[in-house]
């Protein structure tokens, strides 16, 4: 989850909504990667949740991060609520998930070192205590009643909401992981081609990702129960969004979008004010019934953006959002999926004809159809395993294409971080296919083992 937005001004007229979109225009030259990734913590012997506060805790986790590598605290209310250093944060999800936004980056090999520099971090402070971490898009056996509760004004107000909009908000919330990567783009017409392509082919991400086989103990009927809870969550401020591929989509259709998602909160000094269900058009007028009078600003609007959560979305950047979380080496496969179908023109071009004749039907039933059955779904005549090879073979174009060297000179590109998303077309095994093989094999159903032979 976001941390609160800041710098922005009064809101003086409507343009500025959009301005404030369109503000996230680069040239090609300035686009950058920003890899995001969601972590389970756990007690090496009890096997439990880690608690926010205690020898053993999340709370410790931060602090022992703080003080060795010299990340710098971000606090609420007396508490530490994450980090900061060099661009990027460490935040905490509802549950007490662990988060990196790494700092906008210039290629792939950079990103997968931030990646791996925080996870040996992490893993150093963690072992000294007895906890680990696990990349899953689930929790595979804790309850709702186990997960810990982050002391966050902005959870509070989000979990009393979620439980009257839908059936699986707070599942969400606390037990669930995700990885996503952040995008730039050059133009107006650039956001759209991209958006479209990324909100199209989000369901082939959640295929080739999923990671949630378990919940409560137990196999769940499908291969992403992550992307499952999302399709009973707020309609409101989830989906696939339609009206991105109708004729007229631009910055202000999407400021017409979201000022129709009911707001969570407005923050103030500190605090978060519960303005939930309440309408940001009326907060434009001067008439939010938490603020009567009050004017929002941009850095309001900056907040509410971040309460909207679509398959794919833009900010001042575009964030892909479809994608459980999981193993090591897979959380570099990700920012490499995406950066090779949209940071290369002719790439984009391909991905969107792959797409082109995909109806709102067919896009939302293969989003249905990947949660489910994962590279195995089929919808109509279109096979997911068959996009998926399209996709990543398209990626593969678009990353050589980029020709960014790593280590130095010796690695000529970023083509082989989807080395992994390879493996899995090669098999058919996702992640889950894999989970599920060894629990009703070797395991011999015993879930436990999960957390001995998966922990980072």
């Amino acid at each position: 989850m976001s941390i609160p937005q800041s710098g922005g001004g009064p809101i003086e007229s409507f343009d500025q909504l959009a301005g404030y979109l369109e503000a996230g225009c680069k040239p090609k030259s300035d686009w950058r990667i920003g890899t995001e990734h969601e972590k389970f913590g756990f007690c090496e012997d009890s096997l439990k949740p880690l608690p926010y506060d205690g020898d053993r805790s999340i709370k410790a986790i931060l602090s022992a991060l703080r003080d060795r590598y010299g990340w710098a605290p971000l606090e609420e209310g007396g508490n530490i609520i994450g980090l900061t250093k060099e661009g990027a944060n460490v935040s905490l999800e509802p549950g007490g998930q662990l988060e990196l936004s790494g700092a906008p980056l210039e290629t792939i090999h950079e990103t997968c070192d931030e990646v791996n520099q925080h996870l040996k971090e992490v893993q150093s402070v963690a072992n000294e205590m007895g906890a680990k971490f696990i990349g899953l898009g689930a929790a595979p056996e804790w309850s709702h009643d186990q997960m810990p509760v982050m002391p966050k004004g902005r959870y509070k107000l989000m979990t009393d909401y979620m439980g009257r909009v839908g059936t699986h908000g707070t599942q969400m919330m606390y037990r669930t992981c995700t990885v996503q990567v952040n995008l730039d783009f050059s133009s107006e017409a650039d956001m759209v081609k991209k958006f479209r392509a990324a909100l199209a082919l989000q369901p082939v991400a959640t295929a080739l990702f999923a990671n949630s086989p378990f919940f409560d103990g137990k196999p769940n009927g499908h291969k992403s129960w992550r992307s499952r809870i999302w399709r009973d969550l707020d309609a409101d401020r989830t989906g696939m969004l339609p009206f991105v591929f109708e004729d007229g989509m631009g910055f202000e259709r999407y400021v017409d979008y979201a000022l129709d998602v009911p707001m969570y909160f407005v923050y103030r000094d500190g605090v978060y004010i519960d303005a939930l269900g309440m309408s940001f058009r009326d907060f434009l007028k001067g008439e939010l019934p938490a603020l009567p009078g009050e004017m929002p600003t941009l850095s309001d609007w900056a907040d509410h953006l971040t309460t909207i959560f679509p398959e794919a979305r833009i900010k001042k950047f575009m964030e892909m959002r479809g994608a459980d979380g999981g193993p090591w080496r897979r959380l570099c496969a990700l920012p490499a999926f995406w950066v090779g179908l949209l940071y290369d023109d002719p790439s984009l071009e391909a991905a969107l004809d792959l797409v082109k004749g995909f109806d709102v039907e067919t896009r939302e039933a293969l989003r249905v159809a990947a949660s489910v059955d994962g590279l195995a779904a089929q919808v109509g005549g279109h096979k997911m395993m068959d996009l998926a090879k399209a996709a990543v073979d398209i990626s593969r174009s678009g990353l050589a294409a980029r020709a960014r060297e790593g280590a130095g000179g010796l690695v000529p590109d970023e083509t082989h971080f989807l080395n992994a998303l390879e493996d899995s077309l090669e098999t058919g095994q996702t992640p889950a296919d894999e989970l599920l093989a060894k629990y009703h094999g070797e395991w011999g159903g015993d879930l436990k083992r999960i957390y001995g032979e998966y922990a980072y």
